[in-house]
């Protein structure tokens, strides 16, 4: 079984057996979670009429490579975490369902700049077009959704 295979590695082990560097890793990876739902909601509630002073496009020059630096730190230190644990949490459908949630909301806002936000540059800084509205509602949701998930691990 994969997931045995994964949490019997050495680095897996050698995760689980330090009793600094789970706890490390974690703070790194809460750490780079900050940076990227912070921005995407920074993003998203721009897109819903706050700050309307700063056009939306500028917004998104200063908020996504944070976002998109964020996943150099996220990811790396999810896949450690999840291999310290591999079996558990393979099987444990919050987890699961955080994913799921996770790729949702890279989908949501893959849609979005794909489509609506390519005419950002001609948006009115008091009128944001509906589905910016509604691609930003979505996203606030799979994010808090995505937070609730992790912190529900725990317990499931």
């Amino acid at each position: 079984d994969v997931f045995e295979w994964l949490e019997y590695s050495h680095l897996a082990v050698y995760i689980r057996q330090s009793p600094l560097l789970f706890p490390a890793i974690e703070i790194v990876h809460i750490i780079g979670f900050i940076f990227l739902v912070g921005s995407a909601f920074l993003s998203d509630l721009r897109l819903l009429g706050i700050g309307r002073n700063i056009p939306v496009r500028d917004v998104a020059d200063y908020v996504l490579p944070w976002s998109r630096r964020s996943l150099l730190i996220v990811v790396p230190s999810g896949f450690l975490l999840f291999i310290s644990q591999a079996k558990a949490l393979g099987t444990n459908g919050v987890f699961g369902l955080k994913l799921i949630l996770i790729l949702i909301a890279f989908a949501n806002a893959g849609i979005f700049h794909r489509f609506t936000f390519r005419s950002a540059s001609n948006w009115s800084p008091s009128k944001t077009p509906n589905a910016a509205k509604a691609a930003a509602l979505i996203s606030l949701v799979l994010w808090t959704s995505v937070i609730t998930c992790g912190r529900l691990i725990a317990y499931f």
